[in-house]
């Protein structure tokens, strides 16, 4: 979509020409050097997703042989350096990064967690290393960057649920001149997925972004974002949050308008939104969430970053995202800091689904449980080693298991990270 080409551009021009009164990012540079930041990010990640109903049932999808599950265990190196900016009035800088994984276990009948590539066997190939990088440019408080990068836009988000990130390619600029104000554009032109070394695997061919947020007060903020991705969707979002004492609102929403190309015109639009209400109570936080899908269709996303459904029912392993689907949330998480503990925390949460439309004519439904444990290591050689164990049961009913080949399942990941700030 050429207009919002043109609105990252224009973002660009107005602050280059821009100058405020008060000291900026770009007037405080120490230098290109100087600024510099080198960082070392250990991963571990263990998973298993047991298929309940999938072992030698002629339809098996777990993985490449009959066993009815996946499961596999690597190892993520991720290196990451950010230059700082040269002086003056518009700073130049570059970031770069590697990213290598390695299996530790895997096997052509439990081949399929998103961790690894496959090899020409049907197996998890042994490693796996990808580098890029990126220029960026900054005037005042203003950053344009190009080239390989991770983005976190409610409308393109790569993703990292597994040992490796997806990343982007493309042009992103943010803009903060205005305290409380950000805004964002960008044009992306390739995504890589988390399982491959290639630079689009995503099937992207072109995807334009913008957007706004503004903190009106401490209390209460809002955002708006936009998103153009060519032969798939157009999308818009928006998100209110307000805090008052202990108690929080976060509203989200998403209207998609489906290309033709994507649609072969079976289908126009989603609109989707959800509503998270969350008490903190000392050590104890209490959600509530609910959310409601509507349109001809539910909400599609991953070509434009598999992290992009910023909702409050999108949890572990389900979206609650279907056809007409309203789902519903209690949660629960306990900081044990309060007990003698830190570092120490726990979740549990309950999402059920309904009122799904599905092919059969027959009401699909859908339930999730998950429950997480986290400890952080506080201090000494091993701080901010973190270990967390997540466990997930989701099950459908007949009618939307049928709708899209699923199965009932349960999700169990150990996950180790070790974080090095090195400069």
């Amino acid at each position: 979509m050429q207009v919002m080409k043109w609105s990252a551009l224009a973002l660009a021009v107005t602050a280059a020409t821009t100058q405020l009164a008060f000291a900026s990012a770009q007037s405080e540079s120490n230098g290109l050097i100087e600024d510099t930041s080198f960082d070392i990010f250990n991963r571990v990640l263990y998973m298993n997703r047991d298929y309940k109903n999938r072992y030698n049932d002629g339809k098996n999808t777990a993985g490449t042989g009959d066993n009815g599950y996946r499961e596999e265990t690597g190892y993520g190196l991720r290196l990451l350096l950010e230059s700082g900016f040269t002086q003056g009035t518009v700073g130049v800088g570059f970031d770069a990064h590697s990213l290598s994984s390695i299996k530790l276990d895997s096997g052509s009948g439990r081949y399929g967690t998103g961790q690894f590539d496959k090899d020409s066997d049907g197996n998890g190939a042994d490693t796996q290393t990808e580098v890029g990088g990126a220029i960026k440019f900054r005037v005042s408080d203003t950053v344009l960057k190009y080239g390989n990068q991770f983005v976190g836009s409610p409308v393109f988000s790569t993703d990292d649920s597994r040992i490796l990130p997806e990343v982007a390619t493309g042009t992103y600029i943010v803009s903060n001149e205005i305290e409380g104000l950000e805004l964002s554009g960008g044009h992306f032109t390739a995504g890589s997925s988390q399982t491959s070394t290639d630079r689009d695997t995503a099937g992207l061919k072109s995807a334009d972004i913008v957007g706004i947020s503004y903190q009106f007060t401490d209390n209460f903020s809002a955002a708006f974002h936009a998103s153009d991705v060519e032969d798939y969707w157009k999308k818009y979002y928006g998100n209110l949050n307000y805090t008052l004492g202990d108690l929080n609102f976060d509203f989200n929403i998403y209207q998609t308008d489906y290309e033709k190309e994507y649609s072969a015109d079976e289908f126009d639009d989603n609109t989707i939104w959800s509503l998270g209400a969350s008490y903190s109570l000392g050590a104890h936080t209490f959600t509530l969430g609910y959310q409601r899908s509507t349109g001809d269709h539910g909400y599609d996303y991953g070509v434009d970053g598999g992290g992009t459904v910023w909702l409050t029912n999108s949890v572990q392993y389900s979206d609650f995202n279907g056809e007409d689907e309203r789902s519903y949330q209690a949660r629960y998480d306990l900081d044990m800091t309060e007990y003698g503990v830190p570092g120490l925390s726990f979740m549990t949460r309950y999402i059920t689904g309904d009122n799904i439309t599905t092919d059969s004519g027959d009401e699909g439904k859908e339930h999730e449980w998950d429950i997480e444990a986290k400890y952080v290591v506080q201090e000494g050689a091993a701080k901010d080693l973190s270990f967390r164990v997540r466990h997930a049961v989701w099950r459908a009913n007949d009618a939307y298991n049928a709708q899209y080949d699923d199965s009932d399942l349960n999700d169990t990941r150990l996950i180790v990270e070790y974080p090095l700030d090195v400069l």
